[in-house]
């Protein structure tokens, strides 16, 4: 009897200074989880500035890498982060079918703002099934299924968007995080029963562009926390501010450390008792183990979502970073109070249980 081959699916995927990491993050952790029920995953993606493309490899993956070509793209082209594809869609799809036909996968998963329906609809017939993995609902897509996993937005929102036979996961439910979040998840909540702040996360994402890491730390040197506080920031190594982040924290008046690239965030997060940090998808790790946030709005296309956790109660804005050195001084005072991180603690640990791969593999398994 002939043993049957593996589920194949493939990732069409980049890591940019302007994308930064987060959606090649998860599109790891949802490939670790195929993985581990015997499907054969690999990734494509292109070496623009800031790619992950080792990191992906050291993760035991496959990558086939498209040139950083830095083709011209039309300034009125759609969607939106047209430009972050570094080429014209074309070109890339031509890129990218070329690959697939060698294995003409069972899935090709795709999470990438720049490519919409004309994209898929070009590599039609080099896999039988299409997963798109969006944040946005602001173009079209020709997909089987739909994962927007942000908290706020509603099926209906993508109504115009998809056909009608596409299935759509909406919600924190299916976020897709690391199983290691999960598994903590009792031990932080059962730590915040009697909530203090003495250490304090600072998370801007993998790149951090915008250097919002070093304006919270300045802001917090005028900053009213107790002085037996630990401060902990973690941050990408490709980074463009990490040797100023360094320096700046080996001034601060708390013991303040600067890890890079680590491997245990989730325990990190566990063990921290408030965390300042982007407001990406990062935000559902933190919501996992009912971690207090206080969130900045490091692009556009998180300020919905960071609104919807505010909203909820989960998290307090900052606003965009140059907001950060007026906004931290006075909300600080307010998070010292046990009732306020209480609150925050319940209304976020009610967001997401960090089991949103598992039910995407489900979905997933029953199209296939």
């Amino acid at each position: 009897m002939t043993a049957s081959r593996p589920m194949s699916v493939v990732f069409r995927v980049d890591a940019s200074l302007d994308i930064g990491t987060g959606h090649v993050m998860r599109c790891l952790t949802l490939a670790d989880a195929l993985a581990a029920s015997g499907a054969d995953c690999r990734f494509i993606c292109r070496e623009h500035p800031g790619h992950l493309i080792e990191h992906i490899r050291n993760k035991g993956y496959q990558v086939d890498a498209l040139p950083a070509i830095n083709e011209e793209t039309c300034p009125t082209e759609s969607p939106s982060h047209a430009r972050w594809l570094g080429c014209r869609w074309e070109t890339d799809a031509a890129e990218t079918r070329a690959i697939l036909n060698q294995s003409e996968p069972e899935w090709l998963v795709v999470d990438h703002y720049a490519v919409d329906a004309r994209w898929e609809k070009a590599l039609q017939g080099s896999y039988k099934k299409l997963m798109v993995i969006d944040d946005l609902a602001d173009r079209p897509h020709a997909c089987d299924l739909l994962l927007d996993q942000n908290l706020g937005r509603e099926p209906g929102d993508y109504e115009a968007l998809v056909s009608a036979h596409c299935q759509r996961l909406i919600g924190p439910q299916y976020a897709l995080l690391r199983p290691e979040f999960a598994a903590l998840r009792e031990y932080s909540l059962q730590r915040r029963r009697t909530p203090e702040l003495k250490r304090l996360l600072i998370t801007m994402g993998g790149v951090d562009q915008p250097n919002a890491t070093s304006k919270v730390l300045e802001a917090l040197k005028a900053s009213p926390l107790p002085s037996d506080c630990q401060i902990t920031v973690v941050m990408g190594a490709r980074a463009p501010w990490i040797e100023l982040v360094r320096s700046l924290a080996a001034t601060m008046p708390w013991p303040t450390s600067v890890r890079v690239n680590i491997s245990d965030m989730a325990q990190v997060m566990a063990d921290s008792d408030l965390a300042i940090g982007a407001a990406g998808s990062t935000s559902w790790e933190r919501c996992c183990l009912g971690l207090p946030t206080l969130l900045v709005i490091q692009a556009e296309n998180q300020k919905e979502g960071g609104l919807a956790l505010q909203q909820r109660g989960a998290a307090r804005l900052l606003g965009k970073p140059d907001a950060i050195p007026r906004e931290l001084k006075p909300i600080l005072p307010m998070l010292l109070e046990e009732q306020s991180l209480v609150a925050m603690i319940h209304a976020a640990s009610a967001v997401t249980d960090g089991r949103g791969a598992p039910r995407v593999l489900v979905r997933m398994g029953e199209l296939a």
